[in-house]
């Protein structure tokens, strides 16, 4: 409900379905959107594409307080498109990547109903509705450069747009008779976000043979101001609509910094990687709070700490026979924290991650990735205290479905045929 809202997962279907590893990945198959450096590592001659879908089922469950004992369960579905990106090569030892992906998103709308026996008796049932729906979207272009068979150098540039509405409504359900007029009000809050931020990256290959390679890699994001540009609206209607209030403002919300470090090995059947992402959201907003109204939660932005680990077997990549020995087989699993505090509770978050990849062709690199991934965010404290009274915590489950084609260009998918 707050700032950015969700923030997405980055990397294909393929490193989601490996916890999200991918900063030290080796591949001349695959695109990597998580190192430009590993832009370089595309083949002379060759093209490769990936294109993927999300979906997902969340389950939110808050316990009731203040004298109640049963809890509030919703649910709700979503499907989004992912990603679409590609690498091509350059010249020799130079590649240019370029993705476009979803870096967070807004959904939610729900109501409450004022039960207040003073107020139900005099003016009638009033519903509070609060209503968001929204993204901000990741552009990246960057070039990556080979000075040396096992290291490469990267450089990227990323552009940020989109728009956030959240809206907050009340309504006179059942207006008592001869109690007045009473008019329903309509606030909406319009966040408009346009920014860039540049980001380096670098691999090293400790080992390359044609049996193994044991790779690090790193990635630092230049934080920046965000300074999204913010319209609010007050409407008041009864009988004919008026805006009775209209200001513009830039907030000061601003991205963080990030710094990513990892290891990846892999022989021609396993692949494995460790991840860690640090993000100093918290140092970037100290002192930038936000609350709707002034009398909802304080949520206030913290530094994160991420951990993430994925493991790929493929039993016999060559196997003609027996296709079910060419699928790849991924698990992995995430543990880290929430970048919002809500009256200095912090959240926890933790997932893990299962996954397929379907080879399209014989002895081809191109394939349908399936991924699956189970996670939980679930607060330190299962309670907070609000203007003097106890309140429960929200702990939500989720489950996301991702498909993803990746397409490399010496499979002959991009190549123009000659005949005589």
């Amino acid at each position: 409900m707050y700032g950015l809202g969700e923030l997405a997962t980055p990397g294909d279907a393929a490193m989601r379905s490996m916890g999200g590893v991918g900063v030290a990945m080796f591949s001349m198959g695959r695109v990597n959107t998580l190192n430009p450096a590993a832009y370089a590592n595309t083949p002379r001659k060759s093209f490769l594409f990936h294109f993927g879908v999300d979906a997902g089922h969340y389950q939110n469950e808050q316990a009731k307080y203040a004298g109640a004992t049963s809890t509030i369960k919703t649910a709700y579905n979503t499907v989004n498109f992912h990603d679409i990106s590609f690498q091509m090569p350059l010249a020799k030892n130079v590649g240019l990547g370029f993705s476009l992906t979803p870096y967070s998103n807004v959904g939610y709308n729900m109501y409450r109903d004022d039960v207040d026996s003073d107020i139900a008796g005099t003016v009638g049932r009033i519903r509070y509705r609060y209503r968001g729906e929204g993204d901000v979207t990741e552009v990246k272009l960057g070039v990556g450069w080979r000075p040396t068979t096992k290291f490469s150098l990267g450089v990227a540039a990323l552009y940020y747009w989109g728009t956030i509405e959240r809206s907050y409504a009340s309504t006179v359900m059942n207006i008592i008779t001869g109690s007045g007029a009473y008019s329903n009000t309509t606030g909406i809050d319009e966040y408009s976000v346009s920014r860039v931020k540049m980001q380096a990256g670098m691999q090293w290959h400790a080992i390359m043979n044609s049996k193994r390679i044991l790779s690090f890699g790193a990635t630092y994001d230049l934080g920046g101001e965000l300074a999204p540009g913010m319209k609010r609206y007050v409407y008041v209607d009864n009988f004919l609509t008026s805006v009775v209030r209209d200001e513009s403002e830039k907030t000061e919300l601003k991205l963080p910094q990030q710094i990513a470090i990892g290891a990846f090995y892999q022989t021609n059947t396993v692949r494995l990687g460790l991840d860690y992402v640090y993000q100093d959201w918290g140092g970037q907003n100290s002192g930038y709070e936000e609350n709707i109204g002034g009398k909802g939660v304080t949520v206030a932005y913290t530094d994160t700490h991420t951990l993430k680990a994925g493991f790929e077997i493929t039993p016999r990549p060559t196997d003609v026979r027996h296709y079910l020995s060419r699928v790849s087989y991924r698990v992995g699993a995430r543990y880290g924290d929430y970048y919002q505090t809500f009256e200095g509770c912090k959240v926890k978050q933790y997932a893990i991650t299962a996954g397929l990849g379907l080879p399209v062709r014989l002895f081809g690199t191109s394939s349908i990735d399936l991924g699956f991934e189970y996670g939980v965010r679930k607060p330190e404290n299962s309670t907070i205290v609000l203007e003097e009274q106890v309140v429960g915590m929200v702990k939500q489950h989720y489950f996301k479905f991702s498909l993803g084609l990746a397409l490399f260009g010496e499979d002959r998918w991009f190549q123009r045929y000659k005949f005589d």
